[in-house]
């Protein structure tokens, strides 16, 4: 697909560049989920995926929180989640 409709390959972006198209992604996900056609939610699947691969990519020891794995998670309370 041509890079006008797939947007910048992610590896050309700068961390600026990247965290901002990251943001604008998750932003309208749920949007694109419940209202989007098949081939809209195909299209921001894939560049979401590569956008994020990038990320980790560049950030392999990125800073985690505790209350973001699988073990902080299960430590909350109702009320706290």
């Amino acid at each position: 697909m041509a890079e006008q409709d797939r947007g910048v390959p992610p590896e050309r972006l700068e961390d600026g560049q990247l965290l901002k198209e990251l943001e604008a992604i998750h932003r309208t996900r749920h949007e694109t989920l419940l209202y989007g056609s098949d081939d809209a939610l195909q299209t921001h699947t894939s560049r979401m995926g590569a956008l994020e691969a990038e990320y980790v990519r560049r950030h392999p020891r990125r800073a985690t929180s505790r209350a973001r794995t699988r073990e902080g998670a299960r430590a909350r309370t109702c009320d706290e989640a």
